[in-house]
């Protein structure tokens, strides 16, 4: 049995090794599931997951395969399309004889599956009171806040008859899923993967194991030891591309730049426009008055901070590497002089691109700028900053 739950883990495009899932096996030999209750579904999935996955992005993914493999319907169709909470918002309670109640269709579960997946695709607009669609109020076995035998709970805090076959409402990791929409609390995760933590300052902080050691070797007398608190060493020089193409950007280039300084107690961020050149600057607003010379920063900075660029690499084939081919003004040397200057300067860089990946091939300046960064380019994705960290990292 557990053999096809394996293969159906790995057809979701987990990454389950044979010696997890060996594990997993071992611990159900070894009775762990055995208790008061004996085993159950609700905590083989439990054993499951924190046997089976290491990384919390794929939590999701194991939460979708697990509810298939063990008749859920989360797979069925596209059930990641929201449902309109107006859909679903209780404005009416039915109150049905048990004459009408006994009249309601029951279905059995394969023909609920199978309904639910045609109603979710044929419904456009909220019902309400019905028998057929998804809504409240109604005898449609999908829903909320309506009366049928046997259906599906969608969108509603509990359950009054309990008579829902399967409560949609339990993914409760989907946040974490990286083929998700990027969030702070996303790029925070990935963002994580470059952290180097190092103990500086004064001694603070409690060591518990040194404390335990000491005391004990002094005869029981408490003997109390501080060791300085733990911070993130990883410096991080961050250059972000602002105006023209970037505005459509700005959103998510904003939560990156959240998440950055959050996360790293060492960063430095500056500003340019399409391509950098011999000046960059702290405050957009005040760009022209207030600049910084590139060949300030290269010297500025030591060799251990990581560059990263973020710019979608969307401007004329000029701007890079002709002189004067800047929009704003007339520099007197390319782009790509400036850009190899900084990436001879700090040997551990990236570019983070938030333009979609399928466009790539087609924009010429895109191709040129993966070029000059050796082709450490990534998306904007949950998954690109992770490859970007681990670069970074390496």
């Amino acid at each position: 049995m557990l053999i096809d739950f394996f293969y159906t883990l790995r057809a979701a495009r987990l990454k389950v090794s044979v010696t997890e899932f060996l594990s997993l096996l071992q611990a159900l030999q070894a009775g762990v599931l055995d208790g008061d209750e004996g085993p159950t579904v609700d905590r083989f999935y439990v054993l499951s997951r924190t046997a089976l996955v290491k990384d919390e992005t794929q939590f999701d993914k194991f939460d979708r395969a697990f509810s298939a493999y063990f008749k859920g319907v989360e797979l069925l169709t596209d059930f990641a399309r929201e449902l309109p909470l107006e859909w679903l918002r209780k404005t009416l309670e039915l109150e049905l004889s048990p004459e009408d109640k006994a009249a309601i269709e029951k279905m059995g579960w394969d023909e609920l599956m199978q309904t639910l997946k045609q109603r979710f695709e044929e419904q456009k607009e909220r019902h309400e009171g019905g028998s057929r669609m998804i809504g409240t109020g109604g005898t449609s076995p999908f829903g909320a806040y309506g009366v049928n035998p046997q259906g599906i709970r969608i969108g509603q805090d509990k359950g009054r008859h309990k008579s829902a076959v399967k409560v949609w409402d339990q993914r409760a990791f989907q946040d974490y899923d990286d083929t998700k929409e990027l969030g702070t609390r996303n790029i925070k995760v990935a963002l994580r993967r470059l952290r180097r933590f190092a103990r500086e300052g004064a001694a603070e902080e409690l060591d518990l194991d040194d404390t335990i050691h000491s005391t004990a070797a002094n005869a029981g007398l408490l003997d109390i030891k501080l060791v300085p608190e733990r911070h993130n060493k990883v410096k991080v020089l961050l250059l972000m591309d602002v105006g023209g193409t970037m505005d459509e950007h700005i959103h998510r280039v904003e939560e990156l730049f959240s998440a950055a300084k959050t996360e790293f107690k060492h960063l430095e961020f500056y500003y340019f426009h399409n391509c950098v050149y011999d000046f960059m600057w702290k405050n957009n607003r005040r760009r022209h008055s207030e600049k910084f010379a590139t060949w300030d920063l290269i010297r500025k900075y030591n060799r251990d901070y990581k560059l990263v660029f973020v710019g979608d690499a969307t401007m004329s084939p000029y701007e890079i590497l002709q002189p004067g081919g800047s929009v704003e003004y007339n520099n007197e040397e390319p782009g790509a002089e400036w850009l190899q200057r900084l990436t001879s300067a700090f040997p551990k860089f990236a570019w983070i691109n938030p333009e979609p990946q399928g466009v790539w091939p087609y924009r010429q300046s895109i191709a040129i700028v993966q070029q000059l960064m050796n082709q450490r380019m990534f998306p904007l994705t949950l998954a690109g900053l992770e490859g970007a960290m681990r670069l970074l990292g390496k």
